[in-house]
Protein backbone atom coordinates (compact mmCIF):
# COMPACT_ATOMS: atom_id res chain seq x y z
CA UNK A 1 0.00 0.00 0.00
CA UNK A 2 1.14 3.92 -0.71
CA UNK A 3 1.46 5.96 2.48
CA UNK A 4 0.43 8.87 2.00
CA UNK A 5 0.49 12.08 3.96
CA UNK A 6 -2.26 14.64 4.40
CA UNK A 7 -2.39 17.60 6.29
CA UNK A 8 -5.47 18.69 7.31
CA UNK A 9 -7.58 15.48 7.15
CA UNK A 10 -9.53 15.81 9.95
CA UNK A 11 -12.35 17.98 7.79
CA UNK A 12 -14.01 19.02 4.37
CA UNK A 13 -12.13 18.34 1.59
CA UNK A 14 -9.33 17.18 3.43
CA UNK A 15 -11.71 14.63 5.27
CA UNK A 16 -13.23 13.26 2.38
CA UNK A 17 -9.51 12.79 0.62
CA UNK A 18 -8.90 10.51 3.25
CA UNK A 19 -11.79 8.41 3.39
CA UNK A 20 -11.69 7.82 -0.49
CA UNK A 21 -7.85 6.92 -0.15
CA UNK A 22 -8.44 4.61 3.08
CA UNK A 23 -9.68 1.55 1.54
CA UNK A 24 -6.05 0.90 -0.82
CA UNK A 25 -3.57 3.59 1.42
CA UNK A 26 -2.50 3.80 4.11
CA UNK A 27 -3.17 7.24 5.28
CA UNK A 28 -1.22 9.74 7.93
CA UNK A 29 -3.50 12.39 9.34
CA UNK A 30 -1.86 15.53 10.35
CA UNK A 31 -3.73 18.03 12.32
CA UNK A 32 -4.62 20.46 15.07
CA UNK A 33 -7.61 18.05 16.01
CA UNK A 34 -7.98 14.40 15.56
CA UNK A 35 -10.66 12.80 13.03
CA UNK A 36 -13.92 11.90 13.69
CA UNK A 37 -13.68 8.60 11.56
CA UNK A 38 -11.53 5.76 12.43
CA UNK A 39 -10.05 2.98 9.59
CA UNK A 40 -7.43 0.38 10.47
CA UNK A 41 -5.11 2.59 7.55
CA UNK A 42 -5.34 5.58 9.69
CA UNK A 43 -3.25 7.02 12.02
CA UNK A 44 -3.02 10.49 13.52
CA UNK A 45 -0.61 12.93 14.41
CA UNK A 46 -1.53 16.23 16.27
CA UNK A 47 0.40 19.01 15.11
CA UNK A 48 -0.28 22.73 14.57
CA UNK A 49 1.36 23.06 10.76
CA UNK A 50 2.29 27.14 11.46
CA UNK A 51 3.53 26.84 15.10
CA UNK A 52 4.71 23.51 15.54
CA UNK A 53 7.29 21.62 14.40
CA UNK A 54 5.87 18.96 11.85
CA UNK A 55 6.61 15.04 13.00
CA UNK A 56 9.19 13.17 11.30
CA UNK A 57 8.30 10.76 8.46
CA UNK A 58 10.75 8.45 7.10
CA UNK A 59 9.38 7.66 4.27
CA UNK A 60 6.09 8.39 2.03
CA UNK A 61 4.20 8.09 -1.77
CA UNK A 62 2.45 11.39 -1.55
CA UNK A 63 1.81 14.70 0.33
CA UNK A 64 -1.50 15.93 0.06
CA UNK A 65 -1.67 20.09 1.75
CA UNK A 66 -5.40 20.87 2.35
CA UNK A 67 -5.29 23.81 4.89
CA UNK A 68 -6.83 26.95 3.71
CA UNK A 69 -9.23 29.85 4.75
CA UNK A 70 -12.06 31.88 3.09
CA UNK A 71 -11.55 34.94 4.78
CA UNK A 72 -14.11 37.56 2.54
CA UNK A 73 -13.96 41.12 3.39
CA UNK A 74 -14.22 43.90 1.10
CA UNK A 75 -10.64 45.68 -0.02
CA UNK A 76 -10.62 48.66 2.00
CA UNK A 77 -11.76 46.44 5.00
CA UNK A 78 -9.23 44.06 4.93
CA UNK A 79 -5.95 44.36 7.44
CA UNK A 80 -2.31 43.56 6.29
CA UNK A 81 -2.60 41.30 9.35
CA UNK A 82 -5.32 39.43 7.56
CA UNK A 83 -3.18 39.02 4.33
CA UNK A 84 -0.54 37.79 6.33
CA UNK A 85 -2.92 35.48 7.83
CA UNK A 86 -3.86 34.37 4.71
CA UNK A 87 -0.69 33.78 3.35
CA UNK A 88 0.83 32.12 6.27
CA UNK A 89 -1.81 29.39 6.35
CA UNK A 90 -1.97 28.89 2.42
CA UNK A 91 1.41 29.23 1.37
CA UNK A 92 3.69 29.19 3.98
CA UNK A 93 2.35 26.16 5.92
CA UNK A 94 2.38 24.12 2.33
CA UNK A 95 6.16 25.48 1.80
CA UNK A 96 7.26 24.11 5.37
CA UNK A 97 5.30 20.81 4.79
CA UNK A 98 7.08 20.41 1.21
CA UNK A 99 10.51 21.24 2.48
CA UNK A 100 9.90 18.94 6.01
CA UNK A 101 8.41 15.66 3.26
CA UNK A 102 10.68 16.17 0.48
CA UNK A 103 13.08 13.61 2.11
CA UNK A 104 10.49 11.27 2.61
CA UNK A 105 8.83 11.83 -0.92
CA UNK A 106 12.26 10.86 -2.00
CA UNK A 107 12.08 7.50 -0.79
CA UNK A 108 9.21 6.68 -3.57
CA UNK A 109 9.44 5.27 -6.57
CA UNK A 110 6.28 7.50 -7.87
CA UNK A 111 6.32 10.36 -5.38
CA UNK A 112 3.66 13.24 -6.34
CA UNK A 113 2.17 16.22 -4.17
CA UNK A 114 -1.59 18.01 -4.20
CA UNK A 115 -1.86 21.62 -3.21
CA UNK A 116 -5.12 23.91 -3.48
CA UNK A 117 -5.82 27.15 -4.80
CA UNK A 118 -9.03 28.31 -5.75
CA UNK A 119 -11.29 29.57 -9.29
CA UNK A 120 -10.62 33.33 -7.49
CA UNK A 121 -7.50 33.01 -8.94
CA UNK A 122 -8.91 33.74 -12.48
CA UNK A 123 -12.10 35.19 -11.89
CA UNK A 124 -12.03 38.64 -10.44
CA UNK A 125 -14.56 38.29 -7.66
CA UNK A 126 -14.89 40.60 -4.96
CA UNK A 127 -14.39 40.22 -1.20
CA UNK A 128 -11.90 38.27 -2.59
CA UNK A 129 -8.16 40.00 -2.48
CA UNK A 130 -7.01 38.01 0.66
CA UNK A 131 -7.45 34.74 -0.60
CA UNK A 132 -6.97 35.00 -4.30
CA UNK A 133 -3.64 36.41 -3.66
CA UNK A 134 -2.35 33.86 -1.22
CA UNK A 135 -3.59 30.79 -3.29
CA UNK A 136 -2.19 32.77 -6.65
CA UNK A 137 1.10 32.41 -5.10
CA UNK A 138 0.36 28.60 -3.93
CA UNK A 139 -0.64 28.22 -8.26
CA UNK A 140 3.01 30.04 -8.59
CA UNK A 141 4.93 27.75 -6.22
CA UNK A 142 3.26 24.39 -7.71
CA UNK A 143 4.94 25.00 -11.22
CA UNK A 144 8.45 26.36 -9.33
CA UNK A 145 8.55 23.45 -6.49
CA UNK A 146 7.44 20.58 -9.61
CA UNK A 147 10.31 22.16 -11.96
CA UNK A 148 12.94 21.94 -8.88
CA UNK A 149 11.72 18.55 -7.99
CA UNK A 150 11.20 16.82 -11.14
CA UNK A 151 11.57 13.87 -12.07
CA UNK A 152 11.54 12.12 -9.17
CA UNK A 153 8.49 13.98 -7.43
CA UNK A 154 5.36 15.53 -9.48
CA UNK A 155 3.49 18.55 -7.57
CA UNK A 156 0.15 19.52 -8.79
CA UNK A 157 -3.22 21.48 -7.67
CA UNK A 158 -6.71 21.64 -7.72
CA UNK A 159 -8.52 24.83 -8.03
CA UNK A 160 -12.07 24.02 -6.89
CA UNK A 161 -14.80 26.39 -6.96
CA UNK A 162 -17.31 26.62 -3.91
CA UNK A 163 -17.33 23.66 -2.51
CA UNK A 164 -19.99 22.26 0.43
CA UNK A 165 -17.72 22.14 3.81
CA UNK A 166 -17.91 23.78 7.11
CA UNK A 167 -15.44 26.33 5.59
CA UNK A 168 -18.02 27.78 3.35
CA UNK A 169 -21.19 26.84 5.23
CA UNK A 170 -21.93 30.70 5.64
CA UNK A 171 -21.88 31.30 1.59
CA UNK A 172 -24.37 28.73 1.85
CA UNK A 173 -26.21 29.34 4.59
CA UNK A 174 -29.26 29.86 3.21
CA UNK A 175 -31.81 28.74 0.62
CA UNK A 176 -31.48 31.98 -1.60
CA UNK A 177 -27.78 31.53 -1.24
CA UNK A 178 -27.47 27.93 -2.65
CA UNK A 179 -29.69 28.56 -5.51
CA UNK A 180 -27.54 31.72 -6.09
CA UNK A 181 -24.25 30.04 -6.40
CA UNK A 182 -26.03 26.93 -8.47
CA UNK A 183 -27.37 29.83 -11.06
CA UNK A 184 -23.76 31.50 -11.32
CA UNK A 185 -22.72 27.95 -12.19
CA UNK A 186 -22.65 26.81 -16.02
CA UNK A 187 -23.17 23.09 -14.52
CA UNK A 188 -25.87 24.70 -12.28
CA UNK A 189 -24.25 23.01 -9.51
CA UNK A 190 -21.51 23.56 -7.09
CA UNK A 191 -18.99 20.50 -5.74
CA UNK A 192 -19.27 17.88 -2.97
CA UNK A 193 -16.21 17.27 -1.43
CA UNK A 194 -15.88 14.01 -2.80
CA UNK A 195 -15.55 15.01 -5.92
CA UNK A 196 -12.33 17.03 -5.07
CA UNK A 197 -11.60 14.15 -3.28
CA UNK A 198 -11.46 11.92 -6.67
CA UNK A 199 -9.63 14.26 -8.12
CA UNK A 200 -6.83 14.05 -5.54
CA UNK A 201 -7.02 10.62 -5.91
CA UNK A 202 -6.34 10.82 -9.40
CA UNK A 203 -3.09 13.15 -9.32
CA UNK A 204 -1.39 10.84 -6.93
CA UNK A 205 -2.37 7.61 -8.74
CA UNK A 206 -0.19 6.14 -11.57
CA UNK A 207 -2.46 6.99 -14.25
CA UNK A 208 -1.55 10.64 -13.98
CA UNK A 209 2.27 9.75 -13.79
CA UNK A 210 2.84 12.49 -16.75
CA UNK A 211 1.32 15.00 -15.13
CA UNK A 212 3.35 17.52 -13.48
CA UNK A 213 2.98 21.56 -12.67
CA UNK A 214 -0.74 21.47 -13.87
CA UNK A 215 -3.20 23.52 -12.06
CA UNK A 216 -6.77 21.83 -12.36
CA UNK A 217 -9.83 23.70 -12.32
CA UNK A 218 -12.66 21.79 -10.41
CA UNK A 219 -15.31 24.53 -11.30
CA UNK A 220 -18.58 23.18 -12.59
CA UNK A 221 -17.97 25.57 -15.92
CA UNK A 222 -17.81 29.13 -14.00
CA UNK A 223 -14.11 30.10 -15.18
CA UNK A 224 -14.43 29.32 -18.89
CA UNK A 225 -18.14 29.07 -19.95
CA UNK A 226 -20.39 31.72 -20.33
CA UNK A 227 -23.74 30.39 -20.96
Amino acid sequence: MKKIIIIGGSRGIGKAIAQTLLPSHLVVNISRTAPEYSYPNLSHLSCDVISEELPEIASADALIYCPGSINLKPFKRISLQDFRADFEINVIGAVKAIQTYTPALAESESASIVLFSTVATTLGMPFHASVATAKSAVEGLTKSVAADLAPKIRVNAIAPTITQTDLAAKLLRNERMVENTIQRHPLKKFLDPMEVANMAKYLISEDAKSISGQIFKLDCGIVSLKV
